[in-house]
């Protein structure tokens, strides 16, 4: 059995999970958080125990250092050698990466010159990469990239109707995100119905703080909602999703506002938050709906942009044999996917209602017999996607 490291560095923490190859099993999980801040914090849970303790952070390279010392310290390895292969989530791969692929410096090099497509995540991913080349030297790494599931959009999908030399000089096009998770739904969805994904005209909804939407055609991404960053899109927890670019330059004009400035708003104080006034988090917004007219309204156009996303990608697919709910809102939210699914009905979906409300973070059906769209809740699972990959691209073989 191998042990692999499944990675997904952010701008100041490093999430991380140990995989028992090719058992998939979970051995141990775990973060550090607030790197580079004044007082960051580690968590380790393992053999059914949680160690957390509150410690400085400087850099991404302290906090790997940081990682493997918990490993041993809590004897969830008993040395670094027991770990055969590393996997890191890359946020933009741009049109260079098509798949996941086995990192050396030509590929750091890479994935730090797309920064500009990813400024918040790239640069600390690449921190990551190379700690972790540091600390365990000849141990494959994988670089596994948010957009490369995106590579097979037709081009009548990611082109924007702008001049065309804006795509062939700075590669100004739609990209996508949350392409590991929609490639373990699709997949684990395919598997669940007993059917060829080949076979499925598909559409996952990927809802959570940041919330997308993926059109699946013969088994490949035919259409996603997010864009050229994963700004763009539907209503999410802090980002605006789709807006008009002139009220952008209106309002930097209004408030005097650098573009910079700007976008940050539209990143970090918009969606849910902006709107509402209450939360970015849907239980807070779904607890208030009741009471507070804008905390409904706000609901309410989340699920009313999801919708028309959804009634778009059933007009590009001729159809539609699935729909799938996943992430932080889609698994355990039932009342936004009961919303989702009544708008839906002219489509001939129909979900049992008992069976939504039960479903909470686990596989389940929850169409009724004679809906003609079958409707599913499948957790995303990134990690064990990136561990997968590992396996693949690094040629791990079992111990």
């Amino acid at each position: 059995m191998s042990k692999i490291l499944a990675i997904n560095a952010g701008s100041s923490s490093l999430k991380w999970q140990l995989f028992e190859m090719p058992a998939e099993k979970v051995i141990a999980k775990g973060v550090a958080e607030r790197i580079g801040q004044e007082l960051g914090r580690i968590k380790v849970v393992a053999n059914g125990r949680s160690d957390e303790r509150k410690v400085v952070i400087p850099s991404h390279q302290e906090a790997v250092k940081m990682l493997l010392t918990s490993l041993t310290e809590n004897k969830i390895i008993t040395g670094f050698t027991e770990i055969v292969g590393v996997g890191h989530r890359v946020v933009a791969g741009g049109e260079i990466f098509h798949r996941s692929t086995l990192i050396d410096e030509k590929v750091i090099a890479q994935i730090e010159s797309l920064a500009e497509y990813a400024p918040l995540h790239n640069p600390a991913e690449a921190a990551g990469i190379r700690a972790f080349m540091a600390a365990l030297p000849g141990v494959p790494e994988v670089a596994v990239f948010d957009t490369s599931f995106h590579q097979t959009l037709p081009a009548v999908n990611y082109l924007y109707s702008i001049p065309y030399e804006y795509y062939k000089k700075f590669g100004a096009r739609k990209y996508g995100a949350h392409g590991t998770s929609y490639r373990y739904v699709s997949q684990r969805t395919a598997d669940l119905l007993q059917r060829p994904l080949t076979d499925l005209k598909m559409i996952v909804a990927h809802l959570g703080n940041g919330t997308s939407l993926d059109a699946i055609k013969d088994g490949k991404s035919f259409n996603t909602s997010m864009g050229f960053t994963p700004l763009a899109g539907v209503t999410m927890g802090t980002r605006s999703g789709d807006i008009d670019a002139s009220l952008v330059a209106f309002l930097e004009e209004k408030m005097d506002l650098s573009t910079e400035q700007m976008i940050h708003i539209l990143n970090t104080k918009s969606g849910l938050l902006g709107l509402s006034g209450v939360s970015s988090d849907m239980r807070d917004l779904l607890a208030h709906e009741g009471t507070d007219p804008q905390a409904k309204v706000t609901v309410e156009i989340f699920v009313d942009r999801i919708v028309q996303y959804i009634g778009s990608y059933v007009a590009q697919l001729s159809g539609l044999d699935v729909l799938v709910f996943t992430a932080g809102i889609g698994e355990n939210e039932s009342l936004i996917r009961s919303r989702i699914c009544q708008a839906l009905g002219y489509l001939g979906v129909k979900i049992d209602e008992a069976v939504n409300k039960t479903t909470r973070g686990t596989e389940q059906i929850i169409s009724t017999p004679n809906s003609k769209v079958k409707v599913l809740v499948v957790p995303t699972n990134e990690e064990l996607m990136i561990a997968r990959d590992v396996v693949e691209y690094g040629e791990i073989t079992s111990k």
